[in-house]
């Protein structure tokens, strides 16, 4: 059986019900002081494949963890990665509960399989995966601001064989871009149907929607402490241990937003827009760009692994 995982602050979503409708799926929902527990603990008893972790729980389980995150924050994800671990889960999905999974959602998952990609290559080191799309004026958070003038310059070079371990899906609707895109464009998008495709660089991808093999998840978190750049830099982390491992696929999920103050976003992806070139470029050295606090976190979960 493969995990999805999430943590949440509303009451049971729309979304929320059709990933506990999956029933090749578990689910495990995470909770943090706002969420609904008692909502929580009735939606947990209507369906066999759901567990929901209240902070009682959380804090029993795992409690220098629990409390070295904190709360009220996304961060408290990460106990859900272990939890599936544990399950023995060979494939982990963690997703948000304002992404809709279209009925195809979960059905063509290539993660721990060796494929055939649609392959591009950048002289950039960093490579927009929405820039192959036909929504490419938009550019993924977290891609580096000092390279967007040259995010185009993309040489498709056909097919090649890939080892996945992580496969990140497209999301229609309000797309995963960064505070001053969607403050510039203010989008809400279809993605074309595509085929998967790879490239030669590191790319961003996010929390929100993705397929991670267990081989990876003792060194995938998000991390905290270093507002919205959690995923994205744990994305290039992943990629410098895991080489060649990222596929990106077609749109699986509409995102009907969470309301999100934009200022608010701006001012959390700011240690993105002043460090994440210069931590792209100095990967070997990445604890280096880590608050200390967020190092501390990263050693606590991945011994909880061991």
């Amino acid at each position: 059986m493969n995990t999805i995982v999430t943590t949440t602050i509303n009451h049971p979503t729309e979304a929320i019900f059709k990933y506990a409708s999956k029933k090749d799926w578990n689910l495990i929902i995470i909770g943090d002081l706002k969420t609904p527990h008692d909502a929580y603990s009735e939606f947990e008893k209507q369906f066999s494949n759901v567990l929901y972790l209240s902070p009682e729980e959380q804090e029993k389980k795992y409690p220098e963890l629990s409390s070295i995150i904190g709360w009220n924050t996304i961060e408290r994800r990460n106990i859900g990665f272990i939890e599936a671990y544990k399950q023995g889960c060979q494939i982990m999905a963690t997703v948000d509960d304002d992404n809709i999974p279209y009925d195809f959602w979960g059905n063509n998952v290539l993660v721990n399989q060796e494929i055939i990609a649609d392959y591009y290559e950048t002289k950039l080191n960093v490579f927009d995966p929405l820039s192959v799309t036909n929504n490419k004026f938009l550019w993924h958070r977290g891609f580096p601001i000092e390279y967007l003038p040259k995010r185009h310059e993309i040489e498709y070079k056909g097919k090649r064989k890939r080892r996945v371990l992580v496969q990140a899906d497209l999301w229609d609707g309000d797309p995963d871009i960064d505070a001053i895109c969607r403050m510039t464009f203010h989008p809400n998008v279809k993605f074309d149907y595509i085929e998967p495709f790879c490239s030669n660089a590191i790319a961003p991808f996010n929390s929100q929607n993705v397929f991670i093999s267990r081989e990876v998840l003792p060194y995938y978190t998000s991390l905290p402490f270093i507002g919205r750049m959690s995923d994205i830099w744990s994305a290039y982390i992943i990629q410098f241990l895991f080489p060649n491992s990222v596929i990106f696929n077609k749109a699986s999920v509409y995102q009907e937003r969470n309301i999100h103050d934009l200022t608010k976003d701006l001012e959390h992806e700011m240690l993105g827009y002043k460090q994440t070139f210069q931590f792209v470029n100095n990967l070997k050295n990445y604890l280096n760009y880590l608050p200390e606090k967020t190092v501390r976190f990263y050693q606590i979960y991945k011994d909880l692994f061991q």
